[in-house]
């Protein structure tokens, strides 16, 4: 079956793909999205797709109702304009902008996509929760859960849980105290925190795994990538600009040549909370909005400047007092978003592109019978 034909009137290159359904799937699929998710059945469509595979795909009507032009950043008030179960709100924004995805997403059952959801919603409450200190070269963690090698990183001590280590590392109400991280290791922990949480539900044998190797060498940056995540979207294939599923990880880039030159300010590494709302690790109490990251990205360029020794810094105060002065000035406002919502350029170019990325990034399955995770002995 070409995955671009049509059944029933739905395109086939959409939604969610689960490759072995078992026999009683459609019952199951019904349980699950409409008796815990409560998604009705006329959201959705459930259609045989290639190879045996069942097809789960938002209506058309839907679609355009809840997420138009794939835009979801007001997914969740279109489904829950009042919110009284958080936890739950999430899933149903979850699995509704991965059924009216862009592309196929590809689990191996239905009990794969639930645990995927669930991972996602673990990740943006631990990103919700996560509060660090904003310092690129130095590093700390708390001592009781972890030792730091020069070679091998932060390793998690003997005896302690990875899930309380992440915890204790980056959620200031559980230790009373911020350390200091880059903005791209602090989404590497809220990440592995999501995982962790998954793991000791589902599959504690690959938990222990994972922490066995924790303790003897830190998975991080390009290898944190490869082990833990799956990048969708390129620049010659972009997802939509408005398109984020709950959890996901992404990168606003720095567009202005100079300023990113400034450590830690050639873009900003940040998770997508749901409800329209993004990440802000430094102050986890002011989340942003779109709009508000594209605008506080921009005005790096009037922060920056040239130290003693010819290094570039950033002037935080005078970027937040520019940006206060665009939020109030709507023409100001109009143009600096006209410039920075665009496609970014490819990397090493500083033309006409804006701060978006064209890909974003999402946790390989943990499920037990299909789990995605390589985790290589040190």
């Amino acid at each position: 079956m070409d995955m671009g034909c049509l059944i029933a009137g739905v395109r086939m290159n959409t939604g969610v793909r689960l490759a072995r359904p078992d026999a009683s799937a459609s019952r199951a699929v019904a349980d699950y999205l409409e008796g815990v998710l409560g998604l009705s059945h006329r959201l959705w469509h459930e259609l045989p797709g290639p190879q045996g595979s069942t097809s789960l795909v938002l209506r058309a009507e839907a679609r355009e109702a809840l997420m138009p032009g794939h835009d979801t950043l007001n997914l969740r008030q279109a489904l829950d304009p009042v919110v009284h179960d958080l936890d739950r709100a999430l899933e149903r924004e979850i699995a509704v902008a991965l059924l009216g995805g862009p592309q196929v997403f590809t689990f191996e059952s239905l009990g794969a996509f639930a645990s995927h959801v669930r991972v996602q919603r673990r990740i943006c409450r631990a990103a919700a929760r996560t509060a660090v200190a904003f310092k690129t070269l130095a590093a700390e963690r708390p001592d009781q859960y972890w030792t730091y090698d020069e070679e091998a990183g932060f390793l998690l001590q003997p005896g302690q849980s990875l899930s309380d280590a992440l915890r204790a590392a980056t959620q200031p109400s559980v230790t009373g105290q911020l350390y200091d991280f880059s903005c791209y290791r602090a989404s590497e922990y809220v990440i592995l925190l999501g995982l962790s949480e998954e793991l000791e539900q589902v599959n504690p044998a690959q938990l222990a795994q994972l922490e066995a190797r924790c303790r003897r060498r830190a998975i991080r940056s390009r290898e944190f990538h490869d082990v833990f995540l799956d990048e969708f979207g390129s620049h010659d294939s972009p997802v939509p600009a408005r398109y984020f599923v709950p959890g996901d990880r992404l990168w606003f880039r720095n567009p202005d040549e100079r300023s990113s030159d400034a450590l830690g300010y050639e873009g900003s590494w940040v998770i997508y909370m749901g409800g329209g709302l993004f990440s802000n690790f430094w102050k986890h109490e002011q989340p942003y909005t779109l709009e508000d990251k594209c605008i506080e990205i921009f005005h790096w360029r009037d922060g920056a400047y040239q130290d003693e020794h010819q290094e570039w810094q950033m002037d935080e105060a005078r970027v937040e007092a520019c940006v206060a002065a665009t939020q109030a000035d709507a023409a100001a406002r109009t143009r600096v978003l006209q410039r920075m919502m665009r496609l970014r350029d490819p990397q090493g170019v500083y033309a006409d592109g804006g701060c978006l990325d064209a890909s974003r990034e999402q946790p390989k399955s943990v499920w037990p019978q299909r789990c995605a995770l390589q985790v290589q002995p040190a």
